[in-house]
């Protein structure tokens, strides 16, 4: 992919996209899981509380975060405040579903060995984790302008 316009998106930004996306699906989900299965849902150590816990915390964060990568043009919410969105690294163009499926499911490699597929973001030319680089995408932006003096 080459685009003169965009940047690669660094580590912090990814972060802060990612903890926008994780408030706004905690938002969501709780509440109803909370209406659903009382205070005790987060006192329990058990994994998964039963069919609307395993739907509203497993499936439905899935869906939704693919759906925003192929149908929205490749940005979550979190993206969409950071002006980042994911591409595909060879076209420069809008994923398809299976690399969003295929991205989605590196998050768990990425997860191993304390989240090192992650911190690869602040490592790799291209900012790529493990999912990204499994998946065969980038996260970019438009450049950023930075002026010196200044008038």
């Amino acid at each position: 992919m080459e685009n003169r316009d965009l940047e690669y998106v660094g580590f912090w930004l990814r972060v802060a996209a990612s903890i926008i996306d994780t408030v706004l699906l905690l938002l969501v989900t709780y509440p109803v899981l909370l209406a659903i299965y009382g205070a005790t849902y987060f006192n329990e150590a058990t994994l998964i509380h039963g069919p609307v816990d395993f739907l509203l915390s497993w499936v439905f964060p899935a869906v939704a975060v693919i759906w925003f990568w192929v149908a929205r043009g490749g940005q979550t919410p979190g993206k969409m405040v950071i002006g980042a969105k994911i591409v595909d690294a060879e076209t420069g163009g809008p994923i398809s579903a299976s690399k969003g499926v295929v991205r989605y499911l590196g998050y768990f490699v990425s997860l191993i060995g304390l989240f090192v597929g992650y911190l690869w973001v602040g490592f790799d030319p291209k900012k790529q984790g493990w999912h990204d680089h499994i998946a065969g995408t980038v996260v970019v932006r438009k450049k950023t302008a930075v002026v010196f003096g200044g008038s």
